[in-house]
């Protein structure tokens, strides 16, 4: 038996009860289909070890971590509901939310005409928060080349006319 009719004989076989397992994973029939399509996409391209093994183990795990994966991504976003609420909510913080997004806005316009080795460093730096020396790790560079990258964005940044007003931010 070839490994293709082999691991469609699979799917055929442990389709359902992998379904089930991902809607009891997800609580969501959307969520489970995508769980179930992405763990035999997994499988497939290992199909030729696993198979003698112990695959429905395999595709059971590797859905569990994919759903505490999506899990995590997705816990801080919101939910649709069934229905909407009768009345409009005001939202006194809203106000702030909006100026916040413009100012980021505007942030990452002006770091977008910075050449991309300076965007690079000031983006590692001050959005991921990393060291001069994973900075220097990551783009294979050296230390004193990273923080020449950075002084000089800085610099260009606080020059900008679009970013005096986050002065703040760059300091």
């Amino acid at each position: 038996m070839s490994d293709e009719t082999a691991f469609a004989d699979f799917v055929r076989q442990r389709g359902a009860a992998l379904y089930r397992y991902g809607y009891l994973l997800t609580g969501s029939h959307h969520d489970a289909d995508d769980l179930v399509q992405e763990a035999l996409i997994r499988l497939r391209g290992k199909w030729q070890r696993l198979h003698t093994d112990d695959p429905i183990g395999y595709v059971r795990t590797t859905m569990a971590r994919l759903h505490v994966s999506f899990w995590r991504r997705r816990k801080n976003r919101e939910r649709p509901a069934a229905s909407l609420p009768e009345v409009a909510v005001d939202d006194p913080g809203l106000a702030s939310v909006d100026a916040e997004a413009t100012q980021a806005d505007a942030l990452w316009a002006a770091l977008a005409t910075l050449p991309p080795r300076q965007r690079a460093v000031l983006v590692l730096r001050f959005y991921e928060q990393l060291t001069d020396a994973e900075i220097a790790e990551t783009l294979h560079l050296t230390r004193g080349t990273i923080r020449g990258h950075a002084s000089r964005g800085l610099e260009k940044l606080r020059s900008s006319h679009a970013v005096h007003h986050l002065a703040g931010v760059l300091s």
